[in-house]
């Protein structure tokens, strides 16, 4: 109750705060790429149930099916992305309820599906804007590897680990890496690895 009372507070306050922020974002995105300004897709949230998360758009629409997304990619998308600016929309995602400030990204719901039992425990608690996955490597580590990550938080949660997840988020934003992959393209999910 108090964790989701702290997501609840420090996210009105950063819409509060940030407006004059996201107001510029939506005007460029919009005068850059054209509507929709918010792109939503279906994300596994808590237990496994479905939300629409919110970002700002960064890429273009796929001029063929199957284009890679680097060659949809703008300036401006790469530039959100790079300051993690795409995200702050999922400030509206915490007030909901969907997302809470820290904990395991919200993976897409085909990926839930190949989790092995001992992975769907990162499905226990609600999925965050950061997380130690998050600040521990990002789109640089391989699938695996990040839900070990999430699961490690999972059994060591705490207030301490949580303002460290805090302190390496702001380091992130402010020298950003990991945010793709080797060769700029993220790794695709193991869907071959899947376990019992």
């Amino acid at each position: 109750m108090i964790r989701r009372m702290v997501d609840i507070v420090i996210a009105a306050a950063g819409l509060a705060v940030l407006g004059p922020v996201l107001a510029v974002v939506a005007v460029l995105v919009r005068w850059r790429m054209g509507s929709p300004v918010l792109f939503r897709q279906r994300r596994s949230g808590l237990h496994g149930a479905e939300f629409s998360i919110v970002k700002f758009r960064t890429m273009r629409p796929p001029r063929w099916s199957g284009q890679p997304d680097r060659e949809r990619e703008t300036r401006l998308g790469a530039v959100l992305r790079r300051t993690s600016l795409d995200e702050l929309p999922q400030l509206v995602n915490v007030l909901r309820g969907e997302m809470s400030l820290i904990g395991p990204r919200p993976t897409l719901p085909d990926q839930v599906r190949h989790y092995s039992p001992r992975q769907r425990e990162r499905l226990s608690v609600r999925p965050g804007l950061t997380g130690w996955a998050q600040v521990s490597g990002r789109n640089a580590l391989s699938w695996p590897e990040r839900i070990e990550l999430d699961l490690w938080y999972l059994e060591n949660r705490s207030r301490r680990l949580d303002l460290v997840i805090i302190l390496r988020t702001v380091g992130q934003l402010l020298r950003p890496h990991g945010i793709t992959g080797a060769g700029g393209v993220n790794p695709r999910f193991p869907e071959t690895e899947e376990a019992g």
